[in-house]
């Protein structure tokens, strides 16, 4: 199960988030990752890169864009290649890309797509769009032996993360479940503190993060920090 599953990083730019959002006294700089998924059944593009929004989120953002085309060509795919298409979350520079993908299944969230729908969420060009082809997810389900879409909310209410088997180890592409990979180091570590009985107060962590765990992933991979959790007791 997922013996032939193999996992690739997509550059698709970045964009600049400004001080107000970044938490700190100075802007930040984020890169925008999609990740494409070989599997015996097909290919898996996880998030489509950053859409083009109107000139107040432009200049809000300063984003620079590296095309879905150019990405995938540079791994020998096109986008006829493209089997499915699941996007973490509907946030414009996540996915940016479907409409490029026009009659390919988009895997969503129900939650997710009726909360894009109301408007004053993302793009809306971006969410229907001639040829849009949604499969409406309502929580977890086994997309392919060996993938597995598991909801993760948090940073938006249907925001989801992509389980895979491998021969060494399963990998998730965990998308905007946190920012960062070191945010997702803090969480597993409060949650391992709490099973080890600690004494409270601890830091708390979202509830899913249980069934993440029981994957046991060797690594989790994010869509704006180019950093890779891995466990502590990993062989390099």
């Amino acid at each position: 199960m997922g013996k032939n599953t193999a996992v690739r990083r997509l550059d698709l730019g970045y964009f600049i988030r400004p001080a107000s959002e970044a938490g700190g006294p100075q802007p930040r700089v984020e890169p925008v990752l999609a990740y494409l998924v070989r599997h015996d059944q097909g290919l898996i593009l996880f998030d489509t890169g950053i859409g083009s929004g109107d000139a107040e989120t432009e200049a809000h953002y300063r984003p620079q864009r590296r095309e879905l085309q150019e990405a995938l060509s540079a791994t020998g795919v096109t986008l006829d290649d493209i089997s499915l298409v699941v996007n973490c979350h509907l946030h414009f520079d996540h996915c940016g890309g479907n409409p490029l993908l026009s009659g390919k299944p988009i895997l969503v969230q129900e939650t997710e797509l009726a909360t894009a729908r109301r408007g004053n969420y993302t793009i809306d060009a971006l969410i229907d769009f001639p040829g849009v082809t949604y499969e409406e997810l309502a929580g977890e389900t086994e997309v392919w032996p060996g993938v597995w879409i598991i909801p993760t909310p948090g940073h938006t209410p249907g925001h989801q993360s992509l389980v895979l088997r491998q021969n060494d180890g399963t990998v998730v592409l965990a998308g905007q479940a946190h920012d960062f990979a070191s945010h997702f180091a803090s969480d597993h570590l409060a949650r391992q503190a709490a099973l080890n009985g600690t004494e409270q107060p601890l830091p708390d962590y979202a509830p899913w993060l249980e069934r993440l765990a029981d994957f046991d992933p060797r690594r989790v991979l994010f869509a704006h920090d180019c950093s890779i959790w891995e466990p502590a007791d990993s062989t390099f």
